[in-house]
């Protein structure tokens, strides 16, 4: 096993690491810390994205009162985050490498459950998603004190449509945020929604117009800073009366890990065709996930029928009208 990492000290400490799958930015007049990530080939949580965020998190963790903010951002165009790596995901299952599965799903749940505790840390969180934010994507922006949105942006988790279920919080986070009639609509239908359902349900915090997601990040940060003390008092008050249990999160995944050893050769061809949608979308392909997962949906509704040609767009049954007597 590798050794953990040394601490890094101080902000020369922390912006001098190198990183293959995030870029980091220092605003001093802010004590504000941005992310931003682009991992290749896919935008997604690969174990890679998930090692370098997570050395970011404990440098913060090492080094009390360096910052106010974190903020998370995607510098992949029309993608936040595209979620698991499902290529992993199947290489796993057809293995029967259920550890590994678990693995990675403990890895999902010391990242959000650092951001379920930042405020205890002095560090106010925000995150904005201009694009696509696809199941562990989507898990990872609910433990963010703020959520912006850009308007053309989508959001769902999907996994339901390959007889999975999103095992890294989204249950508990939904909830909080939402409700459960919201959770249980979300989960159990596969569906993605636009920015302005989401922001209806409440599980997100703002919508902007395409292309003002910056401009509204600073907006919250200015507006959060000058009673950043009280803010993070409120927000760990917040947490006490509506608490996520790490116990919960874990049972959690190793439900999902074992889950997903049940898994057909169907399903798993289903996965790595949504995984090739996201390599199409990443190259900037007309083609992405979020257009597979719609067919996924159509097809799954509609007994697999489609027309043929290049569309691949399902055929809906036909209605019967005659008059019942």
């Amino acid at each position: 096993m590798n050794a953990p990492a040394t601490p890094a000290v101080g902000v020369a400490g922390l912006l001098g690491r190198p990183y293959k799958t995030i870029r980091l930015e220092w605003h001093s007049e802010l004590r504000l810390l941005r992310v931003r990530a682009a991992v290749k080939p896919i935008q997604c949580y690969s174990l890679a994205a998930m090692t370098e965020m997570q050395r970011v998190l404990d440098d913060i963790s090492a080094n009390p009162g360096l910052l106010r903010h974190l903020v998370l951002t995607s510098d992949v165009p029309r993608v936040f985050n595209f979620g698991g790596d499902l290529a992993l995901f199947v290489l796993l299952v057809r293995a029967g490498d259920v550890d590994s599965l678990r693995l990675y799903g403990m890895k999902c749940v010391d990242m959000v459950w650092w951001l379920e505790n930042a405020a205890t840390l002095g560090v106010h969180t925000t995150v904005m998603a201009a694009g696509d934010t696809l199941g562990g994507g989507l898990e990872s922006v609910l433990p963010f004190h703020r959520i912006i949105f850009e308007k053309s942006a989508q959001a769902g988790f999907p996994e339901v449509l390959f007889n999975l279920f999103p095992g890294m919080g989204a249950w508990d986070f939904t909830i909080r945020r939402a409700g459960f009639a919201v959770a249980n609509e979300m989960i159990l239908s596969g569906h993605l929604y636009s920015a302005e359902e989401l922001l209806y349900r409440r599980l997100i915090d703002v919508v902007v117009p395409d292309g003002d997601g910056e401009q509204a990040i600073d907006r919250v940060v200015r507006e959060v800073d000058p009673r950043h003390r009280g803010t993070l008092a409120a927000l760990r008050a917040q947490r006490v009366a509506a608490p996520i249990r790490r116990e919960s999160l874990v049972a959690i995944v190793d439900q999902w890990a074992e889950s997903a050893m049940g898994l057909t050769d169907r399903d798993l061809r289903l996965m790595e065709r949504l995984a090739r949608a996201q390599v199409r979308k990443a190259g900037g392909g007309d083609e992405g996930a979020v257009e597979e997962i719609k067919r996924l949906e159509l097809e799954m509704a509609w007994g697999g029928e489609r027309r043929s040609g290049v569309e691949r767009r399902a055929t809906p049954p036909a209605v019967d009208r005659r008059v019942r007597t």
